[in-house]
């Protein structure tokens, strides 16, 4: 009996060995990552390229060479016209806000300076940023949201998809989104200097401002007319128009009186013995101003001259004829 027992109990220690070496070979059940994938990376934005500094734009002459010292008693309006220059380009050129307002010793340049700035210039090295277009990925209820049999997919969800053109036509496509339209910003354009509109002074009708006969043409030398007459005849403003400069400041001119008209326009009379307006006055066409003479020079005479934008004009051309 006891020896019966014992077969039994070896039996038993047997099959449990068995079970044991059998549980101990089996390959464990695969551990599956049910760890939400992340979205789609996308490429970063590149950093804007650091633009350089507009170019300046150089507007006509840079002769820095030329320059002039102011005197004492000389005015913006006799220098610019001692030069020829348009007095509006002289305070521009000089940063004069006060066309009435020099001081004494200023240099003053008589040409353009090389940073005067006829426009804004665009930027040419300024990088240019198209922002990338954000992929829309399916909301957490779209993907809950009960799906058509027909078209359901059994394979995986890749969790990271490769930036392709393809890649994005199909998120968007799966999520109905619209395809994002990047807006282009044309170029800021190039907007060139406009020339100052034609003022008053462009319709004017000249009178003769003394009656005598005409001794000297108008050259590029004597830049106007002289005409002869008698020591304190009457010499009257051409044209209607206000006093910019009276007196003796400009070689070669004597006691002479500068009217402007207009915006363009200004008429000289020189040689003068006497002076009969004050800068600033206003006067009419035909209202005397100064008295003929013959300062600076041999003769009695009137040097009459016309200059538009402050280059001299032939009077003869404008004057009614006699």
């Amino acid at each position: 009996m006891f020896r019966n027992g014992n077969i039994l109990n070896n039996l038993l220690a047997l099959v449990w060995v068995v079970l044991l070496s059998a549980c101990a070979s089996k390959t464990p059940a695969p551990v599956m990552d049910r760890t939400p994938q992340a979205a789609a990376t996308l490429p970063a934005k590149p950093a804007a390229i650091p633009a350089k500094p507009a170019e300046p734009v150089v507007a006509g002459s840079t002769d820095a060479g030329k320059s002039h010292t102011v005197q004492k008693g000389e005015t913006l309006y006799a220098i610019a016209f001692q030069n020829n220059l348009d007095y509006r380009e002289l305070a521009l050129w000089n940063n004069i806000d006060n066309l009435n307002v020099i001081k004494v010793g200023a240099v003053l340049r008589l040409t353009a300076p090389s940073n005067l700035l006829a426009t804004t210039q665009p930027r040419p090295s300024d990088a240019v940023v198209t922002p990338l277009a954000v992929v829309p990925l399916p909301s957490a209820a779209s993907e809950r949201a009960p799906q058509n049999t027909a078209t359901l997919k059994t394979e995986p969800r890749a969790g990271k998809l490769p930036y392709t053109e393809q890649t994005l036509a199909r998120l968007e496509q799966e999520a109905g989104a619209a395809p994002l339209v990047v807006p282009v910003v044309p170029p800021t354009p190039v907007v060139a200097a406009v020339p100052p509109a034609a003022g008053a002074g462009d319709s004017i009708e000249w009178a003769w401002p003394v009656k005598g006969n005409v001794v000297t043409a108008f050259t590029e030398q004597n830049k106007g007319i002289d005409i002869a007459g008698a020591r304190g005849t009457a010499i009257h403003a051409a044209a209607n128009g206000s006093i910019i400069h009276t007196g003796a400041g400009i070689r070669g001119y004597g006691r002479l009186v500068i009217i402007k008209h207009g915006t363009h326009w200004v008429s000289a009379y020189a040689h003068n013995d006497k002076i009969t307006v004050t800068e600033g006055q206003q006067v009419k066409q035909g209202q005397k101003i100064a008295e003929m003479g013959n300062s600076d020079t041999e003769q009695v005479k009137l040097h009459f001259e016309i200059r538009k934008q402050g280059k001299p004009v032939d009077p003869a051309k404008l004057l009614p004829a006699k």
